[in-house]
């Protein structure tokens, strides 16, 4: 299984490549519209990229709503991993 580390150091990769972001501005703190500049459309590539290298569906529409910080989204993706773990 993949530790929460992992899944953190990815989603930044990710994050990375995807928006074209210096991995140095990817913090836990950094909120993702004021301070990494992604709008609503980044946010549907991001669900989409994410699914995709995680094998996995981000269902939840309100907690992936609730997200504000890439330190959230390390939360949300870390405890979907765990939650689709625990069915396999």
């Amino acid at each position: 299984m993949i530790s929460d580390e992992q899944v953190r150091r990815r989603v930044t990769q990710i994050m990375a490549e995807e928006f074209e972001l210096e991995p140095e501005l990817l913090q836990p703190d950094a909120t993702l519209y004021e301070d990494l500049g992604l709008d609503s459309l980044d946010a549907v590539d991001m669900v989409v990229a994410l699914e995709k290298a995680f094998g996995m569906k981000m269902t939840d529409e309100e907690a992936v709503r609730a997200v504000r910080t890439l330190g959230d989204l390390f939360e949300l993706v870390c405890r979907l991993k765990n939650q689709q773990a625990a069915k396999e």
